[in-house]
């Protein structure tokens, strides 16, 4: 909020002439002005890598999700094999047992040598049976790890929907607010989860000017209204200009002052005559470096309204997990 604070004083003093002590502090204010908007395009940054990173953590899940089963298939078939060999062996110790059972009541046969053959088979048959119950427990731990694996899964999912639902009925909601407007150089999309409302400057300014104009503080005024009951927005306004410089002597001396000054306007309309939280406003300058067509100036001259979805409970499952 210091470089709102800052950026509001600075405009007050647009268009006056200014002693030199104030004029080098408002070059002071814009310069800390020029640091917080880099604190915070940098935290946009590191915001875009990190929703990368969770993304691809989620796709790593996925993946081991599927390896895991697939061991689950194999281990079952392994499983399967192994109780096959161990009630075929079950039969021949029984038969073996007819086989001694008769042989020592007719004396066919020496009852020491069967009685060894019957006990190595015992033996091997026990070490069977273990690496069957061994082979049952992994199985048993191996569906217990899938099912941990597919609950965090579907967690993830659910919280991903709501978000993604919660952006759609929000669009719906500020496009009807602002229909009137739509011809008027106001349009509103969602891209990448997030909701753009781009208002061209001649919708709000007059030229070179960073005073909102009467149509473009209604329009303003609606959004804000849309919006204030929303906590969980974190919403950038960005000012964008052309590419003509700017030839005054007096503030706004450059693109770069005419885009923020533009943007903290806007912040000022939207708090004056609503119930926004001013912690989930930002206010960025662009200048004349993201234009939307460079081979038309008007639509490159424009306020862009930012609106995110807040991520937090997302990031928390993604830290849990």
């Amino acid at each position: 909020m210091k470089y709102l604070v800052a950026c509001i004083a600075f405009g007050g003093l647009l268009f006056s002439c200014v002693p030199a002590k104030k004029y080098n502090e408002l070059l002071e204010k814009e310069r800390e002005c020029s640091e917080s908007l880099a604190k915070y395009k940098n935290d946009a940054l590191n915001y875009e890598a990190s929703s990368k990173d969770y993304q691809a953590k989620y796709e790593l899940a996925a993946e081991q999700l599927d390896q895991l089963v697939a061991d689950s298939a194999k281990m079952g078939a392994d499983y399967r094999l192994l109780r096959a060999k161990y009630d075929k062996q079950v039969a021949t110790i029984e038969a073996l047992e007819v086989n001694y059972n008769k042989l020592r009541l007719s004396g066919a046969k020496d009852v020491a040598e069967l009685s060894a053959e019957l006990e190595a088979d015992r033996i091997e048959l026990q070490k069977k049976e273990d690496a069957l119950l061994k082979k049952e427990a992994d199985l048993k731990k191996q569906q217990e790890l899938i099912t941990e694996q597919q609950e965090e899964l579907k967690n993830l999912q659910e919280i991903i929907r709501q978000q993604e639902e919660a952006t759609r009925l929000l669009k719906e909601k500020v496009t009807k607010a602002l229909k009137n407007f739509e011809s008027q150089g106001l349009s509103v999309e969602e891209r990448n989860g997030k909701i753009y409302v781009s208002l061209e400057a001649k919708l709000l300014f007059a030229s070179g000017s960073t005073v909102v104009e009467p149509n473009g503080k209604s329009a303003l005024v609606e959004l804000a209204t849309v919006l204030e009951n929303e906590k969980e927005l974190e919403i950038i306004v960005e000012g964008h200009t052309d590419t003509d410089p700017m030839n005054s002597s007096k503030h706004p001396k450059n693109n770069w002052e005419l885009s923020v000054l533009r943007a903290t306007a806007v912040i000022e309309i939207m708090l004056g005559n609503s119930n926004m939280d001013p912690k989930q406003l930002m206010a960025a300058g662009r200048s004349e470096y993201h234009p939307v067509d460079p081979n038309n100036k008007a639509k490159n001259r424009r306020i862009e309204i930012i609106i995110s979805p807040n991520l937090d409970a997302l990031y928390e499952l993604i830290s849990e997990d």
